[in-house]
């Protein structure tokens, strides 16, 4: 009798033949499930490691106004604000140089922080100008013309004196600490940094 002899079974890879060429009027085969998934996963992991920017803040929330005033700047500025504000004084208050003393206050700051820092030891200088050139419709004449509002100045600068110390002396409070702090920060960018662990 013939004994019909059997392959022993592969336990190993199975080898498929090299694919020829394909055949145009087959459809291509779709990918494979398993590359697809594996795909989809490496891109997720990768969109989930890139992160994400975020929406700038509107240019109005960033940063408050900060402008830098030369010293001619910023003594036409304080002593244009000075006369409007002399102006809306004998307009609404009467004259009142109580009330144009308070408001020179913080012209005097605003003068003395936007000043740019080469022309910082101007504001002490420009804030008393202003005072005066503010004072004159505020100031009272007595009636005598020329010579009468000359006077009524004078007089206003004397009775005024302390607003007028007062907003000069906050000028230059402000144009030390900015002084100070201009020297010190040149200090704080050249430290040598230390190395990382």
């Amino acid at each position: 009798m013939e004994q019909h002899r059997t392959r022993p079974a592969q336990h190993g890879p199975r080898h498929d033949p090299a694919p020829g060429p394909r055949d145009p009027s087959r459809p291509p085969l779709p990918p494979q499930a398993g590359r697809a998934a594996g795909g989809g996963v490496a891109r997720s992991a990768q969109a989930a490691r890139t992160p994400q920017r975020r929406p700038a803040p509107p240019p109005a929330v960033r940063r408050l106004p900060n402008p830098r005033l030369t010293g001619l700047g910023g003594g036409l500025f304080c002593a244009l604000l000075m006369l409007l504000l002399g102006l809306l004084t004998a307009a609404l208050f009467g004259g009142s140089q109580t009330v144009y003393g308070v408001l020179f206050l913080p012209v005097c700051a605003l003068t003395a922080v936007w000043l740019r820092e080469g022309d910082l030891l101007t504001a002490p200088v420009v804030v008393p100008i202003a005072f005066a050139v503010g004072l004159v419709p505020v100031a009272d004449d007595g009636g005598g013309g020329t010579f009468g509002g000359l006077m009524g100045l004078v007089t206003g600068l004397a009775t005024q004196a302390g607003w007028l110390y007062g907003g000069t002396l906050v000028a230059g409070v402000i144009v030390i600490a900015r002084r100070v702090r201009r020297v010190r920060t040149p200090g704080r960018r050249t430290a040598p940094s230390r190395p990382r662990p």
